[in-house]
């Protein structure tokens, strides 16, 4: 029986604490942190872990300093706070960066009263990071020879951060850390509704992969739905005192445009930031900013033309950027919180990702609307105070649910990978040393992988071409991850298709040999049907031949 199959028969054998509806960021998040404070919870997602917004996001962790442009100078406190405490409990994984921003002639700002801005910036998060500096156009060229300063009129550079792996890989942490105290998860399982019935909740619940259906019960609900969050208000018949508006985002992947390990920022042309983000051996450009009716967006003609006319300008590249140079997309929406009694007409570029945590105390019934990723951590907390004044008790109310293990154990697995010789094993194709990949991914998990390549060293041999995943990872994840689909793996799990052209993924006998690893006898049925459902993922033919 899969990890899978035995959390979904967990489902229906216990009355839970709190039911989590959404394994996005905000669900992932309030499941870790209920679950380590000593609460009994269950998470369901109708697709797989982070399958929305929280896996389209520009990888950026930052403490919001748009905003201070509309004043919210409390959010970009409270944000760049929550972007320090990531950075220091997630030091592997959350990177402090910095941004070369390039102002151009007529800007509504100048780049000195900017800078005094970033400087502000640096004040209200404490100086956590390096300093400011202020550019002048020469300066700016000299530094980033890519950067076009024909119109500029100079810069500034500051620092924020940034995930080293993909957005989604963040958030299923979240969600094995939930696993790992006790609580019960399952991708793949909607939930079709839920009414309140003596005193709890009972949520009819559907197994998406072979259409069973089951009930789940649980004291409180929790609906972290995300862009969906609304429609699922609606199926439990639960008014709100906020809503959401959606804004869909766009970032294409390229390759790679610099060598620079810091990210490019501009600002487009409708005026909002525009950046040119680092990863790996690949670029991601974007972002656009859509008003959207619904939450289910699709990348268009229009948008690709935006980001590239954008980037275009600001670059001066051998060759302009075309259709063809596009990789992959991202594409999602934001959602946004507004009062409920405020419609749907407010200007969404005005608009916060701040969170609200709508709680009914009446029918134990909490919403969470709007959030992101820089203050996920908040949210746990928040959560698990909300749950508690429903009558929940917290057996563990002061543990602490997140952050990498103690610099001990750091220091002790790194002894051990020395011992072995685990880096002089890194394929010399990789971006970095096999002990730094092994422990920011996996943590203390790593160091049963260590125990298997010492056993056997082919268990560090790269095992699909163009990326950097060794044959112990695949293990790792058919074990303790819950790939259920192949997308799962390699856009959530991973960022494999983000990186690496659809066509040589359908060619990859690296690929085929992982399916059969992750899948056994099912593995050709999945990677026919991954093939199948996304003939034209990573480029949209129709794109390509605009």
């Amino acid at each position: 029986m899969t990890l899978r199959e035995q959390n979904v028969s967990q489902l229906t054998s216990t009355t839970f604490d709190a039911l989590v509806i959404g394994g996005g960021i905000n669900g992932a998040a309030s499941a870790a942190a209920l679950a380590g404070k000593g609460a009994k919870v269950a998470l369901i997602d109708r697709g797989d872990f982070a399958g929305s917004t929280s896996m389209q996001s520009s990888n950026l962790v930052w403490g919001g300093i748009k905003y201070m442009e509309s004043n919210d100078f409390g959010l970009v406190r409270k944000l760049c706070k929550s972007r320090n405490h990531l950075i220091k409990s997630y030091p592997s994984t959350v990177e402090e960066i910095r941004f070369l921003t390039t102002i151009t002639k007529g800007f509504r700002h100048s780049p000195r009263y900017l800078w005094a801005g970033t400087w502000l910036y640096w004040l209200m998060g404490n100086g956590f990071t390096k300093k400011p500096r202020l550019l002048s156009p020469k300066n700016i060229k000299q530094e980033e020879s890519i950067i076009n300063v024909d119109t500029s009129v100079g810069g500034f550079e500051y620092s924020d951060a940034y995930l080293h792996d993909n957005d989604a890989r963040f958030v299923f942490n979240f969600i094995r850390h939930a696993l790992d105290f006790g609580a019960t998860a399952a991708n793949y399982v909607e939930s079709l509704g839920a009414e309140r019935k003596d005193g709890v909740w009972v949520t009819k619940a559907r197994n998406t992969m072979d259409g069973s259906t089951f009930e789940i019960r649980a004291k409180v609900l929790i609906n972290a739905a995300g862009p969906w969050v609304d429609h699922h208000n609606k199926l439990t018949n639960q008014q709100t005192s906020h809503q959401h508006l959606y804004s869909k985002g766009i970032h294409l992947i390229v390759p790679q445009l610099t060598q620079s390990k810091r990210v490019l920022a501009f600002f487009a042309d409708d005026g909002r930031l525009f950046f040119v983000i680092p990863m790996g051996n690949r670029t991601c450009i974007g972002t656009t900013d859509t008003h959207m009716d619904h939450p289910n967006a699709v990348v268009t003609d229009e948008d690709v033309s935006f980001v590239l006319e954008n980037i275009n300008k600001r670059l001066t590249l051998e060759k302009p950027l075309t259709p063809s140079d596009i990789i992959s997309t991202r594409c999602g929406v934001r959602p946004l919180a507004i009062e409920a009694n405020q419609g749907s007409d407010r200007d969404f570029l005005q608009l916060s990702r701040k969170h609200i945590i709508d709680t009914h105390d009446d029918t134990a019934h909490i919403s969470i609307f709007g959030g992101k990723l820089t203050d996920c951590l908040n949210v746990g907390d928040e959560i698990a105070d909300a749950v508690t004044q429903l009558g929940v008790t917290l057996t563990k109310p002061k543990f602490q649910w997140y952050g990498e293990p103690a610099d001990s154990v750091k220091q002790q697995f790194m002894a051990q990978a020395e011992r072995i010789g685990l880096d002089a094993m890194t394929p010399s194709t990789s971006s970095e040393l096999l002990t730094k990949r092994l422990w920011r991914r996996y943590a203390d998990k790593a160091f049963a992988m260590l125990e298997k390549i010492e056993a056997d060293h082919d268990q560090a041999a790269l095992l699909i071409e163009g990326t950097e995943y060794i044959r112990v990872e695949l293990e790792h994840a058919r074990d303790y991850e819950m790939i259920t689909e192949l997308e799962d793996f390699l856009r959530r799990r991973a960022k494999i298709s983000l990186v690496v052209h659809h066509d040589q993924l359908r060619h990859s006998e690296g690929l085929k040999e992982a399916c059969r690893m992750l899948f056994g006898d099912q593995a050709d049925e999945r990677f026919n049907a991954y093939f199948e459902n996304n003939s034209g993922e990573a480029i949209q033919q129709a794109m390509a031949d605009a």
